[in-house]
């Protein structure tokens, strides 16, 4: 391949240089990514062992956790043992390993947020023929086309990356393997590669955001019709916290995917990643339990369960 006869290892810049920071920062993305890994498997747990919570929103977010937990230990553990060694190296085929794990959790978040927006307007605005809208089998389709949706769509723009040539620089100015920053890299011609990048962001855009912005259309206009303030309360705070996740994790990857590669600043853009890479699977669970009355009172249970198994006999 092209690239075998150039570079072999590329050096991801990371977040500082600083030797101190760097230990600093490597105790901060601990706690970070324990907590992730703690708050997304509790969830799961809850999810699982709480009849109650077995309907098609709660399973569409049990896929959303496993999302969030797999994203995560994509980028974080290579970060770690950087910032633990203050070896900045990966190798090429370790690069393109990660950047298509990444992009591939990233496509399946972004296309299961918009499928939980359509349960959401399901729920809201057909309330009785929700069953039949949101039945198993559509429930386990929909988790199966945005997993391998997902996987799809990183594979063509990997694909397209080992075509290139990099023959310059190694250097990433990134935490990790993402496709603008090694785009940059390359000495060859990535019109092509910007070409399906766009083409893939308008197809996410259309099919992910045009679907949750419908929806919440037709949610919000459904709430609005109903007369009594607790039923417009109790009609919003089921999809409130889905609409936090929303507006949080959209805005940050629009605004590192879906612009002109000559307007990329990767000095910004590797702080923005932060958000969906790190931040967002860290809050994603949060929200979920701590606006979800079902979900604490899950907790509860579960919480009195293990007292109960814990206190000695009397």
């Amino acid at each position: 391949m092209k690239n075998q006869s150039a570079t072999m290892e590329f050096t991801l810049v990371g977040l500082t240089s600083s030797a101190e920071l760097q230990t600093l920062l490597f105790g901060i993305f601990t706690l970070i990514y324990a907590t992730a890994l703690a708050g997304n498997f509790l969830l799961i747990f809850t999810i699982c062992t709480c009849r109650k919570l077995h309907t098609p929103m709660y399973f569409l977010l049990i896929n959303l956790s496993l999302v969030n937990v797999f994203s995560i230990s994509v980028t974080t553990p290579k970060l770690l043992q950087t910032l633990w060694t203050h070896r900045k190296n990966i190798s090429f085929y370790g690069c393109m390993v990660q950047m298509y794990l990444f992009l591939s959790a990233l496509s399946t978040e972004l296309f299961l947020l918009s499928f939980m927006a359509f349960d959401r307007y399901a729920a809201i605005c057909h309330p009785l023929q929700y069953t039949v809208i949101m039945r198993k089998e559509v429930c386990i389709l929909i988790a199966s086309g945005v997993w391998i949706a997902g996987m799809v769509n990183s594979a063509v723009h990997t694909g397209l990356v080992l075509q290139l040539s990099f023959c310059d620089s190694n250097i990433i100015n990134h935490l990790f393997c993402d496709l603008p920053p090694v785009l940059k890299l390359s000495c060859s011609d990535t019109h092509l590669n910007e070409m399906m990048a766009f083409v893939a962001d308008v197809i996410l855009g259309i099919c992910g955001c045009g679907l949750t912005i419908t929806s919440y259309c037709f949610i919000l206009r459904a709430i609005f019709r109903i007369r009594s303030n607790e039923g417009k309360k109790k009609a919003f705070s089921t999809c409130s916290s889905h609409l936090i996740v929303v507006s949080f994790f959209f805005s940050s990857v629009i605004y590192t995917y879906i612009r002109p590669s000559s307007d990329y600043s990767l000095d910004n853009d590797k702080f923005v990643s932060l958000l969906y890479s790190v931040v967002t699977p860290v809050i994603n669970p949060l929200i979920y339990s701590l606006r979800n009355k079902d979900v604490k009172e899950a907790l509860k249970t579960i919480t009195g369960r293990g007292r109960l198994l814990r206190r000695p006999p009397v």
